[in-house]
C-alpha cells in the first residue's frame, strides 16, 4: 500500500512533482483529430481556435498499418502548433496492444513539453493507472519534462464501471475519466449497435386505463440506457476532485438527439463531451456553457448572499448555502467560457 504522505511524491528521481489541484481550463469538448490523415491535420492550426481540446487519436478509428503514421502524425501536428489555451491530448492505443509502449515513450520524447493529457482507453482497475503513472514518471525524468502529464481514463468495460471510484483516486495525475459507451455495450453484452445516445426499445409504458381492452396501445416513454453509468461516474470524480466526461455521439446526422444527450450529461455534473465531427462541435460549447438565464439568477443570489451564509428570498423562492454553491459554481463557469468565448461577456452580463 502506498502510504498518504507518498502520494504527492515524484515516482521517478528527477520526475516533477504531482499536482495538488487540477489546472482550471475550459474542456467542453474534447474534439478527436485523426493525426494519419494529413488534410485533416493540416487544418489543426484553424481548429485550435474553435475548440477547448484538441485530441490526437491513435486508438479506434486508425487501421493497424496506419497506427505508427497516426503517431508520427501527432507528433509532427504538436510541434507545429502553438495551443495556447487550448489542451494538447493524444488516446494511445490500449495497454495490452503492441502499440502501446511506442505511442507513450514516442510522445514523451518528442512533445511531452506541450501535451497536457494522455487518454488511456479500456482502463480495468488501478493496475493500469499505476502502470502508466510510473512510466511516465520515468520518461518525464529521462527528458526533463517540466510539468506531469496527466492521465485520463475511458470507462468502457464492466471491470472498469465496477472499480471507477478506485480509478479515480488510483493518482495524483488523475485528470478525469469519460464514458465509452461503445465499447462498454459490447463488454457488456448489450443489445445495441448505436454509439452513445438511446434506444428505442429501452422504454416504460403508462399504465393501462381502467377497462381498456388488451392490446390498446398505450403512451411510451423511451429511457436513457447510460443515466447509471454516468451517475456512477460523476459521483467518483465529484468525490475524488477530478472530472467527468460524456463520450462520443455516433450519429452526426442527428444534431437534435446528440444536443439531447449532451445536455443530459451536463445537466448531471459532466464538464464536457467528445465531439467526432465539426459539426458537434457548436452542439457542445452550446450545452456545457451555462444558460445566460440561469447565470443572470446565479448572480442575484451571490449579490444578496455575498459570504454564502444565511437564507434570502429571492423571485418568491428560499436561496440558501446550498444554492449560494450551485450559483457560484455556474458563475465562476462562466468567467471560463467567457476567457475562450469573449463574445458571450455580453450574454453573462462579465
Amino acid at each position: 500500500m502506498r502510504l498518504p504522505r507518498d502520494f504527492f511524491k515524484p515516482l521517478a528521481i528527477g520526475a516533477p512533482p504531482p499536482l495538488r489541484e487540477l489546472p482550471l481550463r475550459l474542456e467542453r469538448m474534447i474534439h478527436f483529430v485523426p493525426p494519419h490523415i494529413e488534410k485533416v491535420r493540416a487544418k489543426v492550426p484553424e481548429l485550435v481556435a474553435q475548440v477547448d481540446v484538441v485530441l490526437g487519436n491513435l486508438e479506434d478509428a486508425v487501421p493497424a498499418g496506419a497506427k505508427a503514421a497516426a503517431r508520427a502524425g501527432f507528433i509532427a501536428m504538436a510541434s507545429a502548433c502553438e495551443f495556447g489555451e487550448t489542451g494538447l491530448w493524444t488516446r494511445i492505443n490500449a495497454l495490452n496492444s503492441p502499440w502501446v509502449l511506442d505511442d507513450i515513450s514516442e510522445i514523451v520524447a518528442a512533445v511531452g513539453q506541450k501535451l497536457d493529457v494522455i487518454m488511456l482507453p479500456k482502463v480495468e482497475g488501478v493496475w493500469d493507472i499505476h502502470y502508466l503513472d510510473q512510466l511516465l514518471a520515468q520518461l518525464e525524468a529521462k527528458h526533463d519534462i517540466a510539468k506531469p502529464i496527466l492521465i485520463h481514463a475511458i470507462l468502457e468495460t464492466a471491470q472498469g464501471v465496477n472499480n471507477v471510484a478506485d480509478i479515480a483516486t488510483a493518482s495524483p495525475r488523475m485528470h478525469g475519466i469519460s464514458l465509452g459507451p461503445a465499447d462498454l455495450a459490447a463488454s457488456r453484452a448489450m443489445k445495441t449497435t448505436r454509439v452513445g445516445g438511446g434506444h428505442p426499445q429501452y422504454k416504460v409504458l403508462a399504465d393501462v386505463t381502467a377497462g381498456a381492452a388488451v392490446g390498446t396501445p398505450r403512451a411510451a416513454y423511451q429511457q436513457d440506457l447510460w443515466h447509471y453509468t454516468i451517475a456512477k461516474m460523476v459521483d467518483a470524480c465529484a468525490a475524488a476532485g477530478i472530472k467527468a466526461f460524456y463520450g462520443p455521439f455516433g450519429d452526426f446526422a442527428d444534431s437534435t438527439a446528440c444536443e439531447a444527450q449532451f445536455r443530459n450529461a451536463f445537466l448531471m455534473g459532466c464538464v464536457g463531451a467528445w465531439t467526432l465531427h465539426p459539426a458537434q462541435v457548436p452542439i457542445a460549447k452550446r450545452v456545457f456553457s451555462p444558460d445566460p438565464a440561469d447565470v443572470a439568477f446565479a448572480k442575484k443570489i451571490i449579490a444578496a448572499m455575498p459570504d454564502g451564509g444565511g437564507a434570502v428570498m429571492i423571485d418568491g423562492k428560499m436561496q440558501d448555502d446550498a444554492t449560494w454553491k450551485q450559483a457560484k459554481m455556474l458563475v465562476d463557469l462562466a468567467r471560463l467560457v467567457v476567457t475562450k468565448d469573449p463574445a458571450m461577456a455580453a450574454a453573462y452580463g462579465l
